[in-house]
């Protein structure tokens, strides 16, 4: 009776100890399992954390090159904004050369006609043909400057004094109340070129 009680005894202790043995296995094979799954992550997180790196790598690349190319594009720009602005100045300049010129050219035909005015004048005597050729020299010239747009300040006599277009020289008193602030007399005329002021009347006023 007692042997059989040892042996049931014997037998449990050998159950529980296979029992602790194989508790133990479990939590090796546990500790083992997690190791592997913090050394997994560790490698996924290390893998992501390459991928991350390559793609702002490549973003940084990809951002650079559009910046190079943004200045390329830019200096390109300026470079032809800067030939266009000289081009133009330089057509300006041409241009009003050119127009002077012209105007020059065509004034130098009215010298040719005043000579040949002063040397009617030394040889006739004719008052009436010389007053004649001066009239026909005056005519051209001003038609000259009328091609140039250049027309005349008309009908200022009597009519009210206007700061825009006249310069007073002088007042002097008139005989009628009507005729107080008007113009009196033109001792310069003036002009205009393309309806903007190019010289200003000077003109006496009545007071």
């Amino acid at each position: 009776m007692e042997e059989n009680k040892e042996n049931i005894e014997t037998a449990e202790n050998t159950t529980q100890q296979n029992q602790e043995t194989e508790t133990v296995e479990e939590q090796k094979n546990e500790s083992v399992s997690e190791d592997k799954q913090e050394e997994n992550s560790v490698e996924t997180k290390e893998e992501d954390t390459q991928v991350q790196v390559e793609i702002e790598s490549n973003s940084v690349e990809k951002l650079e090159k559009e910046l190079t190319e943004s200045k390329d594009k830019y200096l390109r720009l300026y470079a032809d904004f800067e030939n266009l602005r000289k081009r133009s100045i330089k057509e300006k300049a041409e241009l009003i050369q050119n127009a002077n010129a012209n105007l020059l050219k065509d004034l130098l035909s009215v010298l040719d006609d005043f000579e040949r005015a002063q040397k009617s004048m030394e040889e006739s005597e004719d008052i009436k043909a010389l007053k004649e050729g001066i009239d026909l020299i005056h005519n051209k010239f001003f038609k000259i400057l009328q091609n140039k747009g250049v027309k005349l300040m008309e009908n200022q006599i009597e009519q009210p004094f206007d700061l825009e277009t006249q310069e007073s020289i002088t007042q002097i008193p008139v005989p009628t109340e009507e005729m107080k602030g008007k113009v009196v007399d033109v001792i310069e005329k003036g002009y205009f070129l393309n309806d903007k002021v190019l010289r200003f009347a000077k003109v006496v006023v009545g007071s």
